[in-house]
């Protein structure tokens, strides 16, 4: 009866609970997650991108560069991968995770020695001391032409080939299955000490993890019941025995696992217990989702709607407003200050200004609070990571710098990608870090200007005046004695600049030179382009 009511009257209000929102498209799929209201994250999939990270290829050795501690290995694309020799050691859990002894002890805090699975196969040699492969070993192990399994971390961004690992690991619903590490841990995600008691001994008593495989623990696995983890490791195990046996009947190179698209890693990645409501315009999609969650959770397919509309989705609710403001350099927050923001290839800037706030210490705290929930906003939405530097507003007291660092703290907790944020310099500086997998958001929907090649700004029309006559100057002196007569087109903007400016400045130019000149103006040009063209001829003359 309810449900029949709230169909009737359309989902909840945008700015209640956290949504996802999915616009299906034939060049491109769209995901918005919405947290009250507020755009957090936004992913693009066009139909003709290649999403290789978290797949798995079957490689062979190309060469080793041991000046780089790293080797290069073809997996079938156009540039040979990068392969790190730590990332083909049998990896230790990160800090963020509790590693769990078999049998349901906890054993340190993450972050230990790697012990993990002893590689076999060809090309597999020697270890180091006590067993254990070390990274001089890497080279003896993986010698040139041999073939190893390999799974994508990174993608091709920019210039750079994409980087692997040979730490597999295939993700699930609830758990993260490593079948080549025997490691077991729990996310520190998941703070309350009793269900985190109730999931160490889950994992130790209710799991049959097979030897030498590991398995993680999402944070999504909190509350969740025991069916739910043994079915999710039973759909991984034949996962992985499916890609053995598809690298063991290819020949190298060659892809083995493909990463779903973004429909299934919505489901499998956002899908959790904290969202409310899952709109999607495409009936087919909405469909797919449903048969997706239904295999982990049925109740969870009530949450996914499809809302079918003639305005397109986001536009109806008021989400590409949102998206368009990703794109600008300036963001304003709500105290009147604002963030500028400027991506490079090696860091990220951003400065915080106070804009139209009052410079008082309160408001001064005020806006750094605000610049530091929107710079962890600004992070997941545009995607970008690597090395990023805040320059926040200089505060005297340090309780009010912890107090903004602890803000900028608790807002990277949602943020899925892994984070390290320092506490603020002497120079009022913040430095921190963020994995970066893919291209950002900037870089994938957009390409430089080809007028500015990328630099952001265009010269003035005093500038160009400048350079006219220099290049006119040139060109008239070349072909000193001839009586030349030439065509200058230039953009609205420079011709208005001549016109009211500098126009004695070229009538003794013609002067000097015996010369006639000819101004015209084209409002296709753009403001640093210029044509010069022999009048008699009509041939365009270049420096």
């Amino acid at each position: 009866m309810f449900s029949k009511i709230r169909k009737f009257f359309g989902p909840k209000k945008l700015s209640e609970g956290n949504k996802i929102v999915v616009n299906c498209e034939k060049l491109e799929t769209r995901v918005a997650l919405l947290e009250h209201g507020s755009l957090e994250e936004y992913t693009v999939e066009r139909c003709n991108d290649e999403n290789i990270v978290g797949s798995i290829f079957k490689g062979i050795v190309r060469n080793i560069e041991p000046g780089l501690n790293a080797m290069f290995v073809d997996i079938g694309l156009e540039k040979n991968a990068f392969l790190h020799f730590w990332d083909a050691i049998p990896e230790a859990l990160d800090s963020g995770l509790e590693e769990i002894q078999r049998g349901g002890g906890k054993q340190n805090q993450g972050g230990g020695s790697a012990g993990g699975n002893k590689r076999k196969g060809k090309g597999k040699g020697g270890k180091g001391k006590g067993g254990r492969i070390q990274s001089k070993d890497i080279p003896n192990l993986y010698p040139v032409g041999s073939e190893v399994l390999v799974q994508v971390t990174k993608g091709p961004i920019g210039t750079k080939g994409p980087r692997i690992t040979t730490n597999i690991s295939l993700p699930g619903r609830y758990m993260v299955l490593m079948p080549r590490n025997d490691q077991l841990g729990i996310s520190r995600k998941i703070e309350d000490p009793k269900e985190r008691a109730r999931l160490r001994k889950i994992m130790g008593e209710k799991l049959t993890v097979p030897d030498k495989m590991g398995v993680i623990l999402r944070t999504v696995s909190a509350g969740q019941k025991v069916r739910y983890f043994v079915r999710d490791l039973a759909i991984l195990l034949d996962e992985w025995d499916e890609v053995e046996e598809e690298a063991a009947n290819c020949k190298a190179p060659a892809c083995v696992f493909r990463e779903p698209d973004l429909i299934e890693r919505t489901v499998r990645d956002f899908l959790t217990d904290e969202i409310d409501e899952v709109l999607c315009d495409d009936e087919d999609a909405s469909n797919r989702m449903k048969e997706l969650i239904g295999v982990i959770s049925r109740r969870s397919k009530k949450r996914i709607q499809y809302f079918p509309t003639q305005v397109p989705i986001f536009e109806k609710l008021g989400i590409q407003r949102q998206i368009d403001d990703a794109f600008y350099r300036q963001v304003w927050l709500p105290s009147g200050g604002y963030l500028v923001i400027d991506e490079t290839e090696a860091m990220i800037a951003v400065d915080v200004n106070t804009g139209r706030a009052k410079s008082q210490d309160k408001m001064i705290l005020q806006t750094n609070i605000e610049a530091a929930e929107e710079v962890a906003r600004q992070l997941r939405l545009r995607n970008i990571g690597g090395l990023i530097v805040v320059d926040f507003i200089d505060m005297r007291a340090r309780r009010d710098q912890m107090a903004v660092y602890k803000v900028m703290r608790e807002r990277l907790r949602a943020d899925k990608a892994k984070t390290q944020a320092l506490q603020i310099s002497q120079l009022g500086l913040m430095e921190m870090t963020r994995q970066r997998l893919h291209e950002s958001l900037n870089i994938t929907v957009n390409e430089p200007c080809h007028y500015c090649q990328g630099r952001g700004m265009v010269k003035s029309a005093e500038s160009m005046s400048v350079e006219l006559q220099r290049r006119l100057n040139g060109v008239l002196a070349r072909n000193e004695g001839a009586q030349n007569e030439l065509i200058v087109i230039v953009h609205p903007d420079v011709m208005e600049r001549l016109r009211t400016h500098d126009g004695e400045l070229f009538v003794e130019l013609e002067r000097r030179h015996n010369s006639r000149l000819t101004f015209r103006s084209d409002a296709s040009y753009y403001r640093e382009q210029v044509v010069i063209a022999d009048a008699k001829t009509q041939k365009e003359i270049r420096d």
